[in-house]
């Protein structure tokens, strides 16, 4: 399902390389890879040493750089973005890289993440003079940085990572240097990687394999990497705290062939699965998997069951976001245009369907009835994660708890309406124990959304940012 289906928006991606003639290009195949990352915008900038250049604009990837002169961007050092908005801020100027030019140098600015302070920041700078140009939260940074004219430098970078509060994974480039910071939880992905003499950084590991890059080593919370013609330095701009990233990165957001936190995303969610199997085992015929993300979780809990795993459900994989829009009528089962069930394999089982969260329950809705139209006697439904009860602050397009259907009905209830013969949830701590093999290692994961337990004091801006167009 897309990520517009289920309610679940992860804000966006970011990739960078330093020390490779075709950064441009890479970057472009980088930010391929994690095109479900955010497809409303992208943008490239790419530095020869001496200036700057960049090409951005809104759409996919492919649509964004399908005219670009990539001889127009030479240089060997490039960062790249790509988006999802909310709230409507679907405009160029909100588009990254953002990019600023002064009498000191250029800066770029790629993140993913959210920053909870950014109202308060904001007002505060306007306050001193600062003219902001975009209703995006990565500007607030930049402006920090460059307070009282300070050249861009690990000094100034660390001061102002230490103003802002929230989940962020920053790319800083400049001419002569690439900066790398993730939050002192490190709830957002950042990984660092090799190609040749080449380093390149990317919020999913997929995006090394796309251009044939090797994994090195993850970047640490609240750690400052800087990149530059005299290798690679690292140094801690603020104590690290125990690590706490996103659960929804394991349950749904990343690619199954992308590791997180030293964890493969597939082999997390086949777990899942498994413990779901475990927790609650259906008196069914045959275990279905809602295409593509809950394929590996429906895999696990066939095999622990015992149950075969079937392909009931087909995803259509032409219908995008440029698809012609339907009729009324057609919207309002819109579900069937990217997803068909298999009558000859549903008709007459009693079907176990797999789905890795229920936001709003929409979705859920459509394809239980879509599959009892085909003819299952009857619907399991059965989620490889905990219910979804709390709003996301970190940079998931999950912000208020009135469009959470689990926020607002009890389980009984919401398999109503959703029209499940059964429903039931993966336990916290099934979870827990699919993705986290060795706490000693990966710590710990942030279940926010689930459990209402922030990492982060919701204290920290008494107005939280509506900023969060990144």
């Amino acid at each position: 399902m897309h990520a517009e289906d289920k309610g679940i928006r992860e804000e966006c991606g970011v990739f960078g390389i330093w020390g490779h003639e075709k950064a441009a290009e890479l970057t472009y195949y980088g930010l391929h890879s994690m095109q479900h990352r955010g497809q409303e915008g992208a943008g490239i900038v790419v530095s020869d040493g001496q200036q700057l250049k960049v090409h951005k604009d809104v759409g996919l990837v492919n649509d964004v750089f399908k005219h670009a002169d990539f001889s127009m961007l030479q240089g060997d050092v490039a960062i790249g973005h790509v988006r999802y908005s909310t709230q409507g801020a679907k405009t160029l100027e909100n588009v990254q890289p953002l990019l600023f030019h002064s009498q000191k140098g250029s800066m770029a600015l790629a993140h993913n993440g959210n920053l909870m302070n950014a109202y308060a920041l904001r007002a505060e700078l306007e306050e001193e003079g600062s003219i902001l140009q975009t209703s995006s939260d990565t500007e607030v940074l930049a402006h920090l940085i460059k307070r009282n004219g300070n050249q861009v430098s690990k000094v100034s970078i660390t001061e102002a990572l230490n103003q802002v509060q929230g989940a962020y994974a920053y790319l800083i480039l400049t001419e002569k240097q690439l900066f790398v910071a993730l939050d002192p939880h490190g709830i957002r992905p950042l990984s660092i990687g090799r190609l040749g003499d080449a380093y390149v950084v990317a919020s999913e590991t997929c995006a090394f394999g796309q251009i044939g890059a090797t994994f090195e080593r993850e970047v640490l919370p609240g750690e400052l990497i800087t990149i530059d013609d005299h290798g690679i330095t690292s140094t801690r701009f603020a104590m690290r705290e125990q690590r706490k990233m996103c659960a929804m990165e394991y349950v749904y957001l990343s690619r199954p062939d992308s590791d997180v936190n030293l964890v493969n995303v597939h082999a997390s969610r086949k777990n899942m699965g498994m413990e779901l199997a475990k927790e609650a085992p259906a008196d069914a015929d045959i275990v279905v998997g809602v295409p593509d993300s809950s394929t590996s979780a429906a895999i696990g809990y066939a095999e622990e069951s015992g149950l075969p795993y079937e392909m009931g459900i087909i995803k259509n994989r032409y219908v995008g976001r440029t698809f012609i829009q339907p009729s009324q009528e057609l919207r309002e089962q819109g579900v069937k245009l990217k997803l068909s069930p298999v009558r000859s394999i549903i008709e007459g089982k009693r079907v176990v369907m797999i789905d890795d969260s229920i936001v709003r329950g929409t979705t859920s809705k459509r394809i239980v009835h879509m599959l009892k139209d085909a003819g299952a006697k009857e619907v399991h439904v059965r989620i490889a994660s905990p219910s979804i009860q709390h709003p996301c602050y970190y940079g998931i397009d999950m912000s208020t708890r009135k469009e959470l259907i689990a926020a607002n009905y009890e389980q009984d209830k919401i398999r109503e309406i959703i029209g499940g013969d059964s429903l039931a949830y993966l336990s916290e701590a099934g979870m827990e124990k699919a993705i986290l093999k060795d706490k000693t290692i990966h710590q710990g994961v942030c279940t926010a959304c689930m459990t209402g337990k922030y990492p982060l004091s919701m204290e920290s801006d008494k107005q939280v940012s509506p900023f969060i167009f990144l």
